[in-house]
């Protein structure tokens, strides 16, 4: 079995790759640390992407940010920033929408294959009770519907595909320090078990769906 993780220096990214290692899959990593992989730059994801071999049965995207780098999440609304705002958009909208563009070139044809993208709770519309996190919070509400999207794009020419957006719950990483508060964490490698053990459940028939690290459907 053939893995691609993205993000792969990160907290997470780097347990799912651990992970997938322990279990004898065969994994790729990308990451902006150690490849010089920068979801940002379309031309970077051009070269890095284009220049693999497929296909993979799991393509894992762990990017993300919480906030611009010298920023912190919007309390209110009187703190959104535009350049602040459209930097986080970077990383968590547009950057998972290009790493998409390639998903059918990676992804098999004829047998399952999985393409999971990192999202958060905080995007569910839905389940907003207390507001504020604005930037991050509408960029990840963006990504699911470009998840949503492609996963019934992806349907239509790879018949056995999955492709779903995430919530990992809060792990205890350098991402999450400033801001779990009392939040339960769970330590990266908990996390990535449980990611990998809800992809592994799942069918065709729950694509274009946004699922928690238990395997439950988080309301859009």
């Amino acid at each position: 079995m053939r893995a691609l993780v993205i993000g792969a220096s990160g907290g997470i990214g780097a347990a799912i790759v651990a992970q997938l290692r322990a279990e004898d899959w065969d994994v790729t990593g990308l990451s902006r640390r150690d490849d010089g992989f920068d979801v940002t730059d379309p031309a970077s994801v051009e070269r890095a992407l284009g220049a693999l071999d497929g296909p993979f049965d799991l393509v894992f995207n762990a990017v993300g940010v919480l906030a611009a780098p010298q920023a912190a999440p919007e309390k209110n609304l009187t703190a959104i920033d535009a350049t602040q705002m459209a930097a986080v958009f970077e990383v968590n909208t547009i950057g998972p929408a290009l790493i998409l563009r390639h998903a059918a070139r990676l992804l098999p044809k004829d047998r399952r294959g999985v393409i999971a993208t990192l999202s958060a709770r905080v995007g569910s519309i839905g389940d907003n009770q207390i507001g504020g996190w604005y930037s991050y919070r509408a960029s990840k509400a963006a990504l699911n519907q470009i998840v949503h999207g492609a996963a019934i794009e992806l349907g239509r020419s790879h018949k056995q595909s999955i492709c779903v957006a995430l919530h990992p719950g809060t792990v205890k990483t350098p991402f999450t320090a400033d801001y779990v508060g009392r939040h339960k964490t769970a330590p990266a490698p908990q996390a990535a078990q449980n990611l990998l053990a809800v992809l592994a459940d799942m069918t065709p028939a729950q694509s274009g769906g946004f699922y928690d690290y238990a395997g439950k459907e988080v309301v859009w």
